[in-house]
């Protein structure tokens, strides 16, 4: 059966946040693409996130079919990832209270993303009677494996949450095959119960264009060589890699300097935010501050323009699910140089689209950046083919599919009474027999 509404949970960031700062990442630009193709489809989705303003209003509609509703959990402002277990009980309340002003079977699945909201989805859940489908986006125990120096490892009680969701989830989302194995090997997932659904790209908006055109509208010299970073600017996501592989590259050919351009596009987050400006002093302390441009975080169409704009991406990240920004650089034709971690092996094609590097050695990433522009052009064709090999309406599809058979799934066990007087509720709305 296909779901009618969508409870979608998105606890600690806003799918109406601008990526790239703060908590706001692939993350939100999943559960926005994801929404408004499951509206397109004439299935409703209400977004259920924390309110971090006393001027958000309690109720925004995205597009036609998708809500998102602004929960009062704790104080406006100030609360960190870290902070918000401590509100999960006043968010949950929200939510619940939220169904209990409809009808039973008001909807018909649940669509958690981070652990935060799979603790909440897991209890709606069970109030419900309505599957619950989870999309980690990231797990804390990759993570503490893979460290970037300076960084805190996530904390106890987030990976204690994190197995508990996994036992209690009717359908696991992992976005890589390898993810998938993740959870099986490190939170003992249910294989049949764990699909691997990839993340899309927006094919229409980010796209080959003219780089010229592109150049001149971000700034840069139609000569220059271009090198770019997209994404919150924190250890984990390892800019700092970037700059020591920039410094690298003007040691070897000092000339270089004259013609080199690294934009960093973002702003600090998480674990970021305790030294805002490290970045900017590092670039001071290589001697690359003139070569280096920090540029906030951009809106889709601006970001195509950096996309564009540039000779190679570079996602050196310690760690990624996937990485939407090496496919949505791909996707505008630009050849990747990034990090052989977690999603990137999928997102990028080594030799085809870019160039994988092992470790985070920065003399690694400089030959790397060398190898790809000296072969720009081949890569850059075979970047735009390997980025169509995504789209969010395949994502969509497939996530319609597990909803489909999570809810068939759970109507074939034993039926509540809950479940009773829903199914009772919709036989007489249709005009059917009430059994």
């Amino acid at each position: 059966m296909l779901p009618r509404r969508v409870a979608t949970l998105s606890v600690h960031t806003s799918p109406l946040d601008q990526p790239g700062a703060g908590d706001a990442g692939g993350l939100n630009v999943y559960v926005v693409e994801v929404s408004r193709r499951l509206a397109a489809r004439g299935i409703a989705v209400e977004v259920f996130t924390r309110a971090t303003s006393s001027e958000l209003p309690p109720v925004v509609e995205m597009v036609p079919g998708v809500t998102v509703r602004h929960v009062s959990a704790g104080p406006f402002e100030g609360l960190g990832k870290h902070d918000l277990p401590a509100q999960l009980c006043a968010f949950t309340a929200a939510v619940l209270r939220e169904e209990a002003r409809h009808e039973p079977g008001h909807y018909d699945v649940l669509h958690s993303h981070y652990w935060l909201s799979g603790q909440v989805g897991w209890l709606a859940r069970d109030r419900w009677g309505v599957p619950l489908v989870h999309s980690a986006h990231t797990l804390a125990k990759v993570k503490n494996a893979a460290l970037a120096e300076g960084d805190e490892p996530e904390p106890r009680a987030r990976v204690i949450g994190e197995e508990q969701v996994v036992a209690e989830a009717d359908r696991l989302i992992a976005n890589t095959a390898e993810e998938a194995r993740q959870l099986v090997r490190w939170y003992d997932a249910d294989p049949a119960r764990t699909l691997v659904v990839p993340p899309g790209v927006d094919l229409e908006r980010f796209r080959p264009g003219d780089r010229a055109a592109a150049r001149r509208a971000v700034g840069v010299a139609e000569d220059a060589l271009v090198l770019l970073f997209v994404g919150r600017i924190q250890p984990l996501k390892a800019p700092d890699v970037l700059l020591r592989a920039a410094a690298r590259l003007l040691a070897d050919e000092p000339a270089l300097r004259g013609r080199l351009q690294v934009l960093v596009v973002g702003a600090p987050s998480g674990s970021g935010l305790a030294e805002p400006r490290r970045l900017q002093e590092l670039a001071v302390s290589l001697g690359i501050a003139d070569v280096v441009r920090f540029v906030p975080p951009q809106a889709p169409a601006a970001l195509a323009e950096h996309y564009r704009a540039a000779d190679v991406a570079v996602v050196p990240s310690h760690n990624e699910s996937f990485g939407l920004v090496a496919l949505e650089a791909q996707a505008c034709g630009t050849p990747v140089v990034a990090a052989a971690v977690g999603g990137l092996p999928t997102a990028v094609d080594d030799g085809g689209s870019g160039v994988l590097v092992g470790g985070h050695d920065p003399a690694g990433y400089a030959a790397a950046i060398r190898k790809v522009v000296e072969q720009r052009d081949l890569l850059a064709a075979g970047a735009r083919r390997h980025a169509e090999r995504f789209s969010w309406d395949r994502t969509t599809d497939s996530l319609v599919d597990a909803y489909a058979a999570a809810i068939a799934e759970m109507r074939s066990v034993v039926r509540s009474p809950r479940d009773r007087v829903r199914d009772a509720v919709r036989a007489f709305s249709a005009g059917g027999p009430v059994r």
